[in-house]
């Protein structure tokens, strides 16, 4: 068995022009060299006839397999990557497999890096997504994290700079188109350096989403989307006038002072799956999803018309880590991931049963809150938690507004609002 480390040496479609003089001994030296199709093909002419070349293309799990028995039998072996492999690479996959002594790496610029070098912009700032992954599909409005843009979509809603790692299915033009789908093409511009080192390298810089949505570009390619500030908006304490409702009647509307303490209640960390059981206007679940901004907030509805209007806030606010069912909960629940967090602000007749799924699913030390108008859903709640074991606790939220009468002003009653949570805890 060697002693030497696999050598993970990275290069970029100039081949072994772009290659230091260590990265040429290595693989000059080499017994095996294992890489993707298109990377053996940028040096197989210039290696020994007694290379052992190994196609990783399809056979990425079997790599440290081959890495290992490579070694064990005391043979010189290089594994290539597309520029630095610790940039959305292989790197940090096959130092978890073989451990950190067993690989060198030899990094090359990273295509982002070149990218922005192209567009002679600094990026120091940028945010780095990936979507070279399977075919995705077009982007729709509340797609879940199953969504191949996904990742990519989340950092550019949080983040003015972002480069993406595109691929072949999820191309800038799909991504244009859905930037476009989530209402952030203004003030966007979208920028693609495609095959980068080659003679035919091109730039498209600053495009307009409509022009790049249409276009087909060279591949491979790298796309920077880059976008100007925006109106700032509070992550919480939106006002209740802020969210469209049904009119003339208002709809089901969780009150700012009953939103600010159940999401206060619901003690969300930055990457919580958020569940929203009866999401009325959307109030608490897009607040919730702006607080999670990490996360996803899965929520339902039942009436017609405030969905609507719920997806009509999302749009408003532009919250994008949010997707509504309409239907009466237990309905969908089935399907949605285990969450850290529920609110419950409608129950449709459904509470007790509610309760006993939610508490089945909850991740350990995960949350529950309610809100209750009426003595009965309370006494059913408190009655559902205790049987369940679970610890609990209400508070009840009294409050009054000031309003005007003549020239001064009344403070006005609300009614009361109970706020019911619970704690799953660990097992």
């Amino acid at each position: 068995m060697t002693t030497d480390p696999c050598y993970l040496i990275g290069i970029l479609d100039d081949g072994w022009t772009g290659l230091s003089d260590t990265a040429r001994q290595h693989l000059a030296a080499a017994d095996v060299v294992i890489g993707a199709g298109r990377t053996l093909q940028l040096v197989r002419a210039l290696l020994p006839t007694s290379t052992e070349l190994k196609d990783m293309d399809g056979a990425l799990t079997q790599v440290p397999g081959w890495i290992a028995a490579a070694r064990e039998a005391g043979q010189h072996v290089v594994t290539l990557a597309t520029g630095d492999p610790l940039c959305h690479g292989v790197a940090a996959w096959l130092i978890e497999k073989l451990g950190p002594d067993a690989v060198e790496i030899l990094p090359a610029p990273s295509t982002i890096q070149l990218a922005f070098a192209r567009l002679k912009r600094p990026w120091a700032d940028a945010v780095i997504a990936s979507c070279h992954s399977a075919d995705a599909g077009e982007w729709f409005v509340g797609a879940t994290p199953a969504h191949g843009l996904y990742a990519a979509m989340r950092a550019i809603a949080r983040s003015p700079r972002v480069a993406v790692l595109t691929g072949p299915a999820n191309t800038p033009a799909r991504l244009a188109r859905a930037l476009i789908t989530a209402g952030l093409d203004a003030n966007t511009r979208l920028s693609v350096v495609c095959r980068l080192c080659l003679t035919d390298e091109a730039v498209f810089a600053d495009l307009d989403l409509a022009e790049a949505a249409g276009m087909t570009f060279p591949e491979p390619n790298v796309a920077v989307v880059e976008r100007a500030p925006s109106e700032r908006q509070p992550a919480f304490g939106l006002d209740d006038i802020e969210y469209i409702q049904r009119t003339p009647e208002k709809g089901l509307i969780t009150k700012q002072e009953a939103r600010a303490l159940s999401l206060a209640k619901l003690r969300l960390a930055p990457d919580a799956v958020v569940w929203d059981i009866g999401a009325g206007s959307g109030s608490v679940g897009l607040e919730a999803a702006r607080l999670a901004p990490l996360g996803h907030v899965w929520a339902i509805e039942k009436n017609v018309d405030d969905a609507a209007n719920a997806r009509a806030n999302a749009a408003r606010f532009q919250v994008g880590n949010y997707t509504l069912t309409e239907g009466k909960a237990p309905e969908a629940l089935a399907t949605w991931p285990d969450p850290d967090a529920v609110f419950i602000g409608g129950s449709g007749g459904e509470l007790a049963a509610l309760i006993r799924l939610i508490l089945s699913r909850l991740k350990p030390e995960g949350r529950l809150v309610m809100n209750f108008v009426t003595l009965e859903n309370l006494a059913t709640a408190t009655h559902e938690l205790a049987a369940a074991g679970a610890r609990w606790d209400v508070v009840q939220l009294q409050a009054s507004r000031s309003q005007p009468i003549l020239d001064m002003h009344r403070m006005a009653a609300q009614n009361p609002v109970w706020i019911v949570s619970a704690n799953k805890e660990k097992a």
